[in-house]
């Protein structure tokens, strides 16, 4: 049983932080080099692992020792910012905490200790602790099973690994922002959704803020029926570069109207936002609507947290002025939904990153002008 009482239903752990004597393994390093990892352990490592929750360590140990037999046991690729020394506990999951940018709610530590899980639990209320005896249980427990688990969620950790990575060079490196995305070698997809991919769709529209256009959240049902909608698209966008892959980063909810292309919602990760991935898919539908020979639309929602994608739609050149294309779109959105307007044109293709992407113009419109709108100042 868990020494904090979780929330009902509980919120979905997203890291679970481990202590090492005779809680992930028996024995004390200190006293006997032959600590020894049990496989019923070792199974809910894999385990949460493979349902996409991050782990990391808390051990009061020397980090050499402690890190060096874990390697030898097979598992220190599992864990992410390790805290290995001789601090306070609750400092130790607090810096994981900051390093990973997640919410202390989103926290488990697991200890043998129960001094150990008093001093975070008084620090870090918010922290969900574990006594060592339940380790075996975590896979059973709710909030260690996450409603869905999505390919990128079975990535999670080597995503995040790659992240840091790619911070250190970033920290490095001494030339320009562009040049540094360039040496990237970023190679950003659109295509679009699968079955398999509508989880992860999905969770992009259910967990984005800053970089969701209007904070509306899609579920799979509604989403399964946009994938057979003639008069939709459902696309997601992914990015790779040389350090590994970032898993899909975006969605686009389009319908398509003779005379207009209507953005119902653009989310993109906020862990791509450095990259500029909204400003260059942005710039692609727009590149789109122009070769198809119709004018884009977009919704947009304002919130307290997603002024950066009203500021990458205003400079994608969107703006309120009416137009005849707007009728078939006005009746779609809500009160507080502004329907945003753009008259396409050509856009160059991306200098930072190669675009690989689809061609969302009917061959039976590709040269239809836009005769018959009426867009003021044009």
């Amino acid at each position: 049983m868990s020494d904090t009482a979780p929330a009902d239903p509980p919120a979905t752990v997203k890291c679970l932080v481990w202590d090492l004597d005779n809680t992930l393994w028996h024995g004390t390093l200190l006293e006997d080099e032959d600590v020894v990892l049990p496989d019923a352990v070792r199974e809910v490592i894999v385990g949460l692992d493979a349902r996409g929750i991050l782990q990391s360590v808390c051990s009061r140990n020397s980090h050499d020792h402690a890190w060096a037999r874990l390697q030898a046991l097979g598992v220190a690729d599992y864990f992410v910012v390790p805290e290995i020394g001789w601090g306070r506990k609750s400092d130790a999951v607090r810096r994981i905490t900051e390093q990973l940018d997640f919410a202390p709610a989103t926290i488990a530590f697991i200890d043998d200790q129960p001094a150990e899980r008093a001093e975070v639990a008084h620090h870090l209320p918010d922290v969900r602790c574990y006594p060592a005896e339940d380790a075996v249980k975590l896979l059973g427990l709710p909030e260690f099973s996450p409603r869905s688990v999505t390919a990128d969620s079975r990535k999670r950790r080597t995503m995040y690994q790659a992240g840091f990575r790619r911070t250190d060079e970033q920290a490095r490196y001494t030339g320009s922002h562009e040049d540094f995305l360039r040496s990237l070698e970023m190679v950003m997809r659109i295509g679009r959704a699968t079955d398999d991919e509508l989880s992860r769709v999905e969770e992009l529209t259910l967990r984005t803020s800053q970089m969701n256009a209007t904070g509306v959240h899609y579920p799979d049902e509604v989403l399964r029926g946009l994938l057979t909608h003639p008069g939709h698209e459902v696309l997601v966008t992914t990015l790779t570069d040389r350090f590994g892959p970032h898993g899909a980063v975006g969605v686009v909810l389009l319908e398509k109207h003779p005379r207009a292309w209507h953005l119902k919602l653009l989310a993109t990760s906020c862990r791509v936002v450095a990259y500029g991935a909204g400003t260059i898919i942005l710039n692609w539908l727009a590149d789109q609507a122009a070769r198809a020979g119709v004018h884009l639309l977009a919704d947009f929602r304002a919130t307290d947290r997603n002024r950066m994608m009203e500021i990458a739609y205003r400079f994608a050149g969107f703006d309120e002025r009416p137009c005849d294309c707007r009728a078939p779109a006005t009746g779609n959105a809500g009160q507080d939904v502004q329907l945003l307007h753009l008259v396409a044109e050509r856009r160059d293709a991306p200098t930072t990153v190669q675009l690989v992407a689809p061609d969302l113009t009917d061959p039976a419109r590709a040269s239809r002008t836009v005769r018959g709108l009426t867009c003021p100042g044009r």
